[in-house]
């Protein structure tokens, strides 16, 4: 396989994934305004605490649709280590979310329903890139032999017979020497 079609592969499979990360995240933030908005408006409590509230439900809502539906090919083994690590990153989200708002309101001074609104989007945004580096790379891990299919079936679609053992050896010695 050359490669350029191994990085094409894994560039497809990255697209694939970005795609399925932003529905669900992309559903989140529609979870995210709606509780936040609603409680900013039902209740007295201040607007960085009404976000807080906001970001942990959506969380609660992002956590099930990564776990089955972005990630479901994703190792299973663990899952109390894969919802604590999950947990702690999106407080860190949460925190970098919500640090925006923050400083935008009461550093400020920006706290009217469309400025709160804006920054908090800057905040998702933010939290967005955290969120999706730290999820795949230490939340839901791949399976080190999906790795190794995935290989091997682009390989073979490229037009390679898989070969038998007793020729293997011999041809890895005419692609070392090439």
């Amino acid at each position: 396989m050359s490669e350029r079609s191994a990085l094409r592969a894994r560039l497809d499979t990255l697209a694939r994934e970005l795609m399925k990360f932003g529905a669900v995240g992309g559903a989140g933030v529609l979870v995210n305004f709606v509780v936040f908005n609603l409680v900013r408006h039902l209740t007295e409590l201040p607007v960085v605490r009404a976000s807080v509230v906001a970001t942990v439900v959506a969380t609660g809502t992002n956590y099930l649709g990564y776990r089955y539906f972005t990630y479901r090919d994703r190792d299973k083994n663990g899952r109390t280590k894969e919802l604590t690590l999950f947990l702690l990153f999106s407080i860190v989200g949460l925190v970098i979310e919500n640090g925006v708002l923050y400083v935008a309101t009461y550093g400020f001074g920006w706290d009217t329903s469309l400025q709160s609104n804006i920054f908090k989007f800057l905040g998702i945004g933010l939290a967005t890139l955290f969120r999706f580096w730290s999820y795949r790379t230490w939340v839901f891990r791949a399976l080190p032999a999906r790795e190794a299919v995935e290989t091997a079936e682009s390989f073979l679609a490229e037009g390679a017979q898989p070969q038998r053992a007793g020729t293997a050896s011999a041809a890895a010695g005419e692609r070392a020497r090439d």
